[in-house]
């Protein structure tokens, strides 16, 4: 095996499909993706979290997003609680503050490019960061040498903004957070360039980073037995994230594919699921859940165009992402670079949904009042314009199930459909395995394992229990080397568990069995909530169709057990009794306000940033003011 230290390269997308890209049975046009996939491996049993920056800190540090510090979104835990929400389920209000749920990565984690920096790694980042708001909390800070982060968690993919008014101190949400808020190296980009369209600018910045590395390397005097520096490159896309919007020459190529719907799409991509041995040929799918929307056929004519023509517009966002995959990959391959480079391609969750199909929001109801005016003014989602800079649509849940199928539900739920996502490895040629170049694995892995396996690779170690003068965690991912060396059948022990959380909504799984936990609500997924834990076995049943904790009560019963050891560990706060001890929110946690560090969107905020800034309140588990000094949470004396 070569003694050259590997370069890495992680490409991130956001809310795509578990069978959006070509080689996991989608019609996108995706020949880059495809490519990595032909030289490399597509795994079938990889899992992320329910959201995208949870998922962003795993794959940054290693461990659970409960310990790294983003329990949740951020902007849920600013959402309003309403009068009294103590003891309402999915409340936001018990965890705002507490630790693990700082909304930026924390100090209690080493990240991958800090620890490869410190070990002579370029480390590089270019996309979407959604890990904190603020320089000290910005890719430039947890180190990356260079970087060009959008810090929020979307924007208008071409940094367009309608000018408002005099009066309007700031647009309605989800209007007023989709601001393009950019950091290069640790300042504040004011103004992109008029051609910005967010995955084309990302693919060039990266490309001229890795061109200004070569360039250096190149020069260099360095003896040729000796390597040059290798690098760590983040390659974080915002796409195919709403606003659906991209250049319309890509829309263009998927004129009237989906003109009969996404349950006739879905049919599509599960016969090529089957096709390419991604699924089993018997395996039931999950049935549609989708209560809060008409079905395709009881749509209007207008609907329905508008509708197939948003997911034009997604697909049209997915082939220019991979437009900008190959960018990279191409250079890469040009300058003999690839060969040493460990590729690995995937989303940070499953595919999202945003409630009604298409751009039809006015079908709801948190679109009346205010929201729907702002973008009836300021705003043009005419058939002709949706995709364009002052478009402003999305899709719903059937055409997500379309995407996540054969799997249950989407984004923002821990069943399969919204944790399970696409993942393909093109690894060094130096290291070889039994899974043959363009092959398909079923073993079971999660964002976690990506550092701990770059760090084996590389030859660091993790420095826990000690990095900067403070104590830092150690990784609860594991390593692939052994697999990907053949001393292993898994990357993870027979006895290995793992949990998953998202506002209430949870999961527990140890080898094929998972137990799922769903809040019941009056409509959607919801109305399919039990408000009990449910059993499955994904050997038997990978669709969650058949609870089966009647059968076997001793299977829930040692599952649940691992369940309160996972809360113990990571530092979940459960939302609700049926998850654990149930802790009220504090009156020092009942305001709304103050628990997003930047509150960017805001009139003036850009010209005086100072002034929008907060030190969000910090608590511990049991609600006692602490704060972070010298290394160490200190409690704050009452």
């Amino acid at each position: 095996m070569s003694s050259k230290r590997p370069n890495f390269l992680i490409i991130l997308a956001d809310d795509l499909g578990f069978s959006d890209i070509g080689c996991y049975g989608g019609e996108i046009r995706t020949p880059n993706i495809d490519r990595l996939a032909q030289q490399g491996v597509r795994f079938t049993d990889f899992h992320a979290t329910a959201l995208c920056s949870p998922s962003r800190s795993m794959i940054l540090t290693g461990t659970d997003n409960h310990i790294a510090g983003l329990g949740t979104l951020v902007e849920w835990l600013a959402t309003p609680t309403g009068a009294n929400p103590k003891g309402v389920k999915e409340s936001q209000a018990p965890a705002r503050g507490k630790p693990g749920y700082e909304g930026y990565l924390n100090e209690r984690v080493a990240t991958l490019p800090e620890i490869l920096r410190d070990a002579g790694y370029l480390t590089l980042c270019a996309g979407k960061w959604h890990l904190g708001l603020r320089k000290e909390k910005s890719p430039w800070a947890r180190g990356f040498q260079r970087s060009f982060a959008l810090l929020p968690g979307a924007s208008n993919h071409f940094g367009w903004e309608p000018q408002l008014e005099e009066d309007v101190i700031e647009a309605p949400k989800p209007f007023s957070t989709t601001y393009p808020l950019h950091m290069e190296d640790g300042e504040y980009v004011h103004d992109l360039p008029k051609d910005w369209y967010s995955s084309d600018s990302y693919g060039d910045i990266l490309l001229r980073y890795l061109k200004d590395w070569k360039a250096q390397t190149s020069s260099t005097d360095i003896p040729e037995q000796d390597e040059s520096q290798p690098f760590f490159a983040y390659f974080s896309f915002t796409a195919p994230h709403w606003p659906l919007q991209a250049p319309q020459k890509y829309n263009e190529h998927y004129r009237g594919i989906y003109d009969d719907g996404p349950d006739s799409l879905r049919l599509r991509r599960l016969e090529r699921l089957k096709s390419l041995g991604l699924v089993e040929k018997d395996i039931e799918p999950h049935p549609v859940v989708a209560s809060e929307v008409p079905e395709w056929s009881g749509l209007s004519p207008e609907h329905r165009a508008k509708s197939a023509r948003a997911m034009e517009v997604y697909a049209g966002m997915v082939e220019c992402l991979d437009a900008n995959v190959g960018k990279i990959v191409n250079y890469l391959e040009e300058t003999g670079d690839l060969d040493n480079t460990f590729v690995i391609f995937l989303s940070d969750s499953n595919a999202k949904q945003n409630g009604a199909e298409g751009g039809a929001h006015e079908a709801q109801p948190a679109f009346l009042g205010g929201p729907m005016a702002h973008l009836q003014k300021y705003y043009n989602n005419s058939l002709e314009n949706l995709g364009n800079r002052d478009s402003f649509i999305w899709y719903g849940p059937r055409w997500a199930q379309a995407a996540t199928a054969p799997s249950r539900l989407y984004k923002s739920y821990t069943t399969e459909g919204g944790i399970r996502v696409p993942f393909v490895a093109k690894f060094p040629t130096s290291y070889h395995n039994s899974v043959p170049p363009s092959g398909i694995t079923s073993i079971f892995s999660t964002v976690m394992d990506i550092a701990p396996t770059f760090l084996e690779m590389a030859g660091v170690p993790h420095p826990a229990p000690m990095f900067r003068g403070r104590e830092v965690v150690p990784m609860r991912g594991r390593s692939m080397v052994p697999w990907l060396r053949g001393q292993s059948t898994s990357v993870h022990e027979a006895e290995f568990f793992e949990g998953w959380e998202m506002s209430g909504r949870a999961a527990i799984r140890r080898g094929s069995w998972k137990a799922i936990y769903m809040p019941s609500g009056r409509d959607g997924p919801s109305a399919k909530g039990r408000d009990r834990w449910e059993l499955f076995d994904l050997d038997k049943d990978p669709g969650e169709v058949r609870d089966i904790s009647a059968q076997f009560p001793e299977v829930l019963k040692d599952l649940l057990k691992l369940w309160d050891q996972y809360v113990i560990e990571t530092g979940v706060i459960p939302l609700n009794p049926s998850l654990g001890e149930y802790i009220a929110a504090t009156e020092e946690q009942m305001p709304d306000d103050g628990w997003m560090e930047y509150e960017y969107w805001k009139k003036g905020a850009r010209e005086n940033p100072q002034k929008f800034f907060f030190t969000p309140k910090r608590f511990d588990r049991n609600g006692d003011r602490v704060e972070y000094v010298d290394g160490v949470l200190q409690k704050v004396a009452k």
